[in-house]
């Protein structure tokens, strides 16, 4: 297995961005960003105005929008047209530092000339063919993947330990669909099958499809984000969610996160699925603790259930590792790992990692796509998590995730009226928790108005999950519109 990963690893050579390509060693450590002493009070003044529309051609796009388009998102007064990097510009003319990444989907930042290229190149030649026939690039991409958590961690591999898994198999398999909600639908899918063979095999003489089996049930966790579609959206336990679409999936049993005590009840002997959030996300950035993920390994071991990771927020390496999961002991890992948002750059692709273990109990028939997996998202996926998945440019995600780590350790400190006393997540994952509910939505659209994008999460937390190719100086700006807008407040 190691010749395969290196041959993959060697595909993706390509000169190294002039941002990444000097990393800091032990041999010549880059010296630490010095800190300000002091809160900036740079951008009291509001510069971006949600109601500032001057152009016919944006009052005209936002009137279209309000007469045509489902009113289920309640968006500001203006329109965006075109984006670079860890920018975007509005029809106005007005330029906007977006640290919300497409909520932590655009990896790559926007407008990124290899993405473009891969578009243009494969979209030339394939778009789509159906899994009716095989693709030059499914396979290539699952591959990748696989290979990737081999070496990185992940899924029962150990860190940095290339596995030797049986013969002709990789231990793992990847079936691709077209976002995350359809990935975690295909991971309660597998799991409610794999659960339905394992009670099969306890009952002499049933078979796993009698209406008798009672090994349905599946595990969720409070502040949980799963997607909106009736089974992700019956696992996501938030009531302003699901109430208006209840009654959703029944035998959803709802537990708390890191919550020792209550594992026992919550995964019992009926339990087929258990799935969580290693770093919850849209829930408020609150992270599992690894001693509580192992118990819940352990519990799901004793019972039978399947484990699945929705890393769909978190992983491919917004956390800085290839999976939130990747460094902790195989004893705390998943046999699912669910992922998205940032795979392709924005271009619409999920996938499930599943241990063959848990794959085996699929078959020609039992799950499909129409879209999934298609040549075009596939290449850009490969090329996307190639160049993510180069050491330079993991290098530098520890680097500038540590320095804005430590610009926001300050705040609570400067502002103990406002902000709880911890920064929450890791990496480039990061959140600031208000001590008043009614703060966070007032910080997201006080920056805006200052010309930066950010995101709430849970009811007490802003959010910030910025491109992973971000810099020093988009952290500067970020933290002193934050900075401004906290002493205004």
């Amino acid at each position: 297995m190691k010749q395969a990963f290196t041959g993959i690893r060697r595909l993706s050579k390509r000169p190294c961005p002039s941002s990444i390509r000097f990393v800091a060693s032990e041999a010549y450590p880059r010296p630490a960003p010095e800190l300000p002493s002091a809160p900036s009070t740079r951008y009291k003044a509001v510069t971006h105005p949600s109601e500032h529309i001057q152009s016919e051609l944006t009052k005209a796009a936002v009137k279209r929008d309000s007469t045509y388009l489902l009113p289920v998102y309640a968006r500001p007064n203006f329109v965006l047209s075109h984006g670079k990097g860890s920018y975007v510009w509005d029809t106005e003319g007005r330029q906007y530092l977006d640290f919300s990444a497409g909520i932590a989907v655009n990896a790559l930042g926007h407008a990124d000339e290899g993405v473009l290229k891969v578009l243009s190149e494969q979209s030339a030649k394939l778009l789509h063919t159906s899994n009716v026939y095989h693709n030059e690039w499914a396979g290539k991409l699952a591959e990748l993947l696989v290979t990737l958590t081999q070496k990185a961690g992940g899924l029962g591999f150990p860190t940095g330990q290339l596995q030797t898994p049986p013969a002709e198999t990789t231990g793992a398999k990847v079936f691709f669909s077209n976002s995350g909600t359809e990935a975690n639908e295909g991971a309660l899918k597998i799991a409610r099958k794999v659960g339905k063979e394992r009670w099969a095999a306890a009952q002499p003489g049933r078979s796993w499809d009698s209406k008798d089996c009672t090994k349905i049930r599946i595990a969720c966790f409070e502040q949980s984000f799963h997607g909106r579609s009736m089974g992700a959206l019956s696992v996501t336990s938030s009531p302003k969610y699901q109430i208006p679409f209840t009654p959703l999936l029944p035998g959803i049993d709802v537990g708390k996160l890191n919550d020792f005590d209550s594992l026992e009840s919550l995964v019992g002997e009926d339990t087929c699925a258990v799935i969580v959030e290693p770093v919850q996300g849209e829930g408020g950035i609150n992270g599992a603790d690894p001693a509580w993920l192992k118990a819940l390994r352990k519990r799901c071991d004793d019972v039978g259930a399947v484990l699945i990771f929705d890393e769909i927020q978190c992983g491919l390496y917004r956390t800085g590792t290839l999976w939130a999961h990747s460094t902790l002991p195989t004893e705390c890992h998943p046999d699912i790992i669910t992922m998205a948002k940032p795979l392709a750059n924005g271009y619409p692709i999920g996938a499930v990692l599943l241990r063959d273990t848990v794959a085996a109990t699929m078959t020609p028939g039992t799950h499909g796509t129409t879209f999934g997996g298609s040549p075009l998202a596939c290449a850009v996926g490969y090329h996307v998590l190639s160049r993510l998945s180069e050491e330079p440019f993991a290098a530098q995600i520890m680097e500038t995730s540590a320095y804005l780590l430590g610009r926001l350790e300050n705040l609570p400190k400067w502002f103990p009226n406002l902000l709880q006393p911890k920064v929450r997540g890791r990496s480039l994952i990061v959140g600031l928790g208000f001590k008043d509910t009614n703060n966070p939505g007032r910080l997201v659209n006080m920056a805006r108005e200052r010309g930066v994008f950010m995101l709430t999460a849970g009811k007490d937390a802003v959010r910030m999950v910025p491109s992973l190719n971000v810099g020093k100086a988009e952290v500067d700006l970020a933290v002193d519109v934050i900075e401004s807008c906290l002493g205004e407040m």
